[in-house]
């Protein structure tokens, strides 16, 4: 299956030599190939050499568009000449496509500036540019004014804008399930149902009691059951852990694996202390971890915006997420802190994977009660982190952004841990602090803040710090 389907509208001036769309044409249909993007285009014989400069032009590719919406991400708008403003905007406006949308446009070559070669692209992205914010579409631009398809750095603007097209596309019909209420002593994980669904994400709640009770109904050796703790087993190392403990979290894992199906929900957020402890005698933590391993994300502390910021990273990267606190300071380094969480986050940060206990839930609700928790330490890497917040006062919704490097410094410690390095990292937690932002941030294995900001501003409007050091 291709990575993505972008509608490709190829400008035309007719005024400008024929030899430039066919050209263009063929370049884009290249590039698409090699990245495995599917293209939507029109035929070359259905308008001028495929191009669309007329409102019958317009027509006949919105109407193409029209046919495909149900599986087009994006739009891409190239130029291999100055392009027909009116023709491009017309298209986009009479397909009801609402899609994220990249302008690229052909550079001159000053060795070919003659009336046979000359583009004048570089003046035409102006003013197509121009007619799209005045029919009201957002979108998004090359980082160079003009760019040749086949640079390097075109095919970088593109793999970018295909994660846009992914994140804007996922938020915008995103189900997410939230089990059990936060726990009591944590205000900070409030966040407003009724802001994020004005976006499209939509929120389905479960009692921790219907968990309990489902759980409670599945015998030790039903087939099901026997099945999770292969599972278990097979994701991290279980040596020490109780086998009741093991037979607790397989079948708690059958439940939430049918709620989510059930109600087709792509991530949680689960109260993971303390009424599981009490009530149930484990930590959720191994079982949140595989979930997002998978590409389920799941967050601790019943944390929506959380889970809702994990999900925007992956989807940006194609990679899991963790969700961390911002959790200690790195001797006196100031551009260093730790992340930790007792802890959940997925194998694909940890390595040495393992189940434990939580050892500092197990100090109030038994340690024995906590087995479940994973630990491991974050090899060096590259790390985004981002976090989405309500703002309720206000009305809208915020988030920051941001990347750093995830390092191999010395940490003894246990739980879910690692050390990462950000530019200025104190005038980034001054922000957190004055803006009010929670203590949990959402981290990812790559470096796709950009991606992240462009689909945050551009295409929902929000509120956004990208921090750059």
């Amino acid at each position: 299956m291709s990575q993505a389907t972008l509608a490709v509208i190829v400008g035309n001036r007719d005024f400008f030599p024929d030899r430039l769309v066919t050209e263009a044409r063929r370049d884009i249909l290249a590039l698409f190939n090699e990245l495995d993007i599917e293209p939507v285009i029109l035929d070359e014989n259905e308008t001028k050499f495929g191009s669309v400069e007329t409102y019958a032009h317009a027509k006949a590719c919105a109407d193409l568009f029209r046919k495909h919406r149900d599986r087009i991400d994006g739009v891409l708008v190239t130029l291999p000449n100055f392009g027909d403003e009116k023709g491009v905007a017309d298209t986009i406006k009479l397909s009801g496509l609402e899609v994220p949308i990249l302008v690229q446009a052909y550079p001159d070559d000053l060795s070919q500036f003659t009336l046979e070669r000359r583009r004048d692209a570089f003046c035409g992205k102006i003013s197509v540019c121009n007619n799209l914010r005045q029919y009201g579409f957002p979108f998004s631009l090359t980082r160079l004014h003009t760019v040749n398809p086949l640079s390097e750095s075109f095919k970088e603007d593109l793999l970018r804008f295909v994660g846009v097209c992914r994140v804007v596309k996922g938020l915008r019909n995103a189900r997410l399930g939230m089990i059990g209420a936060r726990p009591n002593a944590f205000n900070t994980v409030r966040f407003s149902e009724k802001l994020l669904q004005a976006f499209g994400i939509s929120v389905s709640t479960i009692d921790l009691s219907e968990i309990f009770a489902a759980a409670n109904k599945l015998a030790n050796d039903d087939p099901m059951v026997l099945a999770k703790l292969d599972e278990i087993h097979a994701y991290a190392k279980t040596e020490g852990v109780p086998g009741g403990s093991l037979v607790r979290m397989a079948k708690l894992g059958i439940v939430i694996s049918d709620w989510m199906r059930e109600n087709d929900l792509q991530a949680t957020a689960i109260q993971c202390w303390n009424s599981v402890q009490r009530n149930f005698g484990v930590n959720v933590c191994t079982l949140m971890s595989m979930m997002s391993e998978k590409l389920m994300p799941s967050a601790c502390e019943a944390d929506i915006t959380g889970v809702l910021s994990m999900y925007a990273l992956q989807l940006a990267s194609g990679r899991p997420s963790a969700l961390v606190d911002w959790n200690n300071n790195y001797g006196d380094d100031p551009d260093r802190c730790v992340f930790f969480h007792c802890g959940n986050w997925a194998k694909s940060f940890l390595p040495d994977i393992a189940v434990k206990t939580a050892e500092i839930l197990g100090t109030t609700l038994g340690e024995e009660n906590t087995y479940g928790a994973v630990a491991g330490r974050v090899p060096a890497g590259p790390v985004t982190f981002a976090r989405i917040t309500t703002d309720d006062f206000n009305g809208l919704i915020r988030a920051y952004v941001g990347e750093g490097e995830l390092t191999d410094d010395p940490l003894d410690t246990f739980g879910s841990r690692a050390v990462v390095h950000v530019s200025n990292l104190q005038k980034l937690l001054q922000y957190i602090c004055k803006n009010g932002f929670e203590h949990h941030v959402a981290m990812n294995g790559s470096h796709v803040a950009a991606v992240l900001v462009e689909a945050f501003e551009t295409y929902f409007g929000w509120d956004v710090y990208h921090h750059q050091g």
